[in-house]
């Protein structure tokens, strides 16, 4: 049983639990691995764990909780988000939902590993569910242990809150705490586990809710449940929609595609690669939502994925995040066609999230080359003329759109051939040299149609091209400090990736290309789902 305490500050958090209030839940009060029904929600109470230390916090995420520094250093903080107790209003419990795993129905799924503690209201009134992942079995663990270690704790920590600061729609991370449990896991799936230390994150967001907890209940022919989902989702996270009945529900879908589209936009202007774009994987307010084999774009390859379980297939790759996305909103369509019972309005809702992804994609691109419009007689072929440039030439995305501001309708073709190596992580050939130049020349023919001024030019593309993202091979860094007791490496990373868009001084170090030591070592090229 968790333990509970009155009086101590952590208890002035104000929770308003409307998941739970407003919607059907398990009736079985046990926690074992079982299939649930009618229910969108089993109760749990976090396991309790042996040391909670607290790892890090992030003090935004603090403050938008009104939680001060002192509180979260205190040890009461770790032993809260640790899941050792529980304040006064938190009510534990785990969602059921189901999903399309890879491209097939993998049925029921759920919160096997993450256990939500309560929707919290702030002083601005915003609602804010706090979820913990790795706090301990839920009847929806399957074969698993429900715990979470040290290496992915560190790194959902620090790209939930790295991809904030980008500007990239995202679930938000609190805190991380140790367990002083130790937890096996099969890294590479290769039959050799080893023991590494636990760990437990608490993550926010204004809701978990995905396209998978509207499909178990199509799947399942339990009509009611899904209707008092919709009706729950659109009335709390859509408060806008004043339609009623069919109307609603698509309005809401073409709302879920705009957003979803809005996220594809911004993962693609990033370099970053999700990994498993399952469709429990999803989020109806258009989040980016659990961070596993995530990676960033380095030597631009559309086709790469840093996820091994993709490894032959490559579904979730860079180029194809954006058609995954439309087939995942194909699935949550199917789900909620009971609600709608009409198929081509669906489908005029798909229709938007195509054309929103194709609009936001080209006023991004024309952004990130510091053009003030996309021009739609010159700019295709712009654009597909340096992607071919960048993965034949393997250079790293992240620091050729960087440094692209510096150069203008004027720059020389040597001094742009020597940047280009710079960033590349091969020698640049006679072939690919030559393509340069000519690419370059048309991009210049470019600039000088626009006239706009280089410093204007300059500022605008420096705040959509980032100059610090988080490289694989500097998280497997603070994590293999992390793992020795030494959290500095997770401080500075956290502070470095809240200004993204910043020169900050001294830090420079962290702006280079993936070091050759970290090409093919593990933590820092592909992953597997367990990372």
């Amino acid at each position: 049983m968790t333990v509970q305490a009155d009086n101590l500050p952590l208890d002035a958090l104000h929770f308003d639990n409307r998941f739970v209030r407003e919607l059907p839940g398990d009736p079985e009060p046990d926690n074992y691995r079982r299939q649930v029904y009618q229910a969108c929600y089993s109760w749990v109470s976090p396991t309790q764990v042996r040391r909670p230390h607290l790892v890090a916090f992030s003090a935004e995420m603090a403050e938008k909780l009104d939680l001060t520094p002192e509180i979260c250093t205190s040890a009461d903080f770790a032993a809260v988000f640790a899941g050792n107790r529980l304040t006064t209003g938190m009510q534990p419990y785990a969602s059921c939902y189901g999903g399309h795993q890879f491209g097939h129905w993998a049925g029921q799924l759920g919160d096997g590993r993450a256990i939500n503690l309560g929707e919290v209201v702030n002083r601005q009134g915003e609602y804010l569910t706090l979820q913990l992942k790795g706090a301990g079995l839920t009847p929806y663990s399957r074969s698993a242990d429900g715990l979470a270690v040290l290496r992915s704790s560190i790194r959902e920590f620090l790209c939930s809150e790295a991809m904030h600061h980008l500007g990239v729609p995202t679930t938000r991370a609190l805190s991380i705490v140790l367990s002083g449990e130790q937890v096996r896991r099969d890294m590479f799936y290769d039959g050799n586990p080893q023991l590494e230390p636990g760990a437990i994150v608490c993550r926010v967001a204004p809701s978990f809710t995905r396209f998978g907890s509207f499909q178990i209940f199509t799947a399942r022919d339990d009509l009611q449940s899904l209707k008092q989902l919709a009706d729950y989702t659109i009335r709390t996270d859509f408060p806008h929609i004043q339609a009623s009945g069919s109307a609603a529900y698509l309005e809401w879908f073409a709302d879920v595609c705009q957003k979803t589209a809005d996220m594809i936009v911004h993962w693609q202007r990033v370099g970053f690669v999700h990994g498993v774009m399952n469709t429990d994987n999803m989020s109806i307010l258009g989040l980016t939502i659990d961070y596993g084999p995530y990676g960033w774009l380095e030597n631009y390859d559309p086709e790469w994925t840093p996820n091994t379980t993709d490894a032959q297939g490559r579904r979730y790759r860079f180029g194809n995040q954006p058609k995954i996305a439309y087939w995942n909103l194909v699935q949550l369509a199917n789900a909620i066609y009971p609600l709608v019972k009409r198929a081509e309005p669906l489908q005029q809702a798909l229709s938007v999230y195509t054309a929103r992804f194709e609009q936001g994609w080209q006023n991004m691109m024309a952004a990130k080359l510091g053009l003030q419009a996309f021009n739609i007689e010159t700019d295709p072929v712009l654009i597909d003329d340096l992607a071919k440039l960048l993965q034949l030439a393997e250079v790293d995305m992240t620091l050729f759109y960087r440094g692209l501001a510096n150069f203008n309708a004027d720059s020389d073709d040597s001094r742009f051939f020597n940047w280009l190596e710079e960033c590349s992580y091969q020698t640049l050939t006679d072939e690919n040299q030559a393509l340069a130049g000519l690419w370059l020349r048309s991009y210049q023919a470019r600039l000088r149609q626009d006239a706009w001024p280089d410093h204007q030019r300059r500022t605008a593309m420096n705040a959509v091209n980032p100059l610090y993202v988080l490289r694989n091979y500097l998280a497997q860094q603070a994590i293999d400090q992390a793992e020795q007791g030494d959290y500095g490496l997770v401080a500075e990373l956290l502070e470095i990736l809240r200004h993204p868009y910043q020169e900050q001084i001294g830090k420079h170090h962290f702006t280079g290309k993936r070091p050759d030591w970290a090409k093919h070592r593990a933590g820092c090229s592909m992953l597997s789902c367990s990372s």
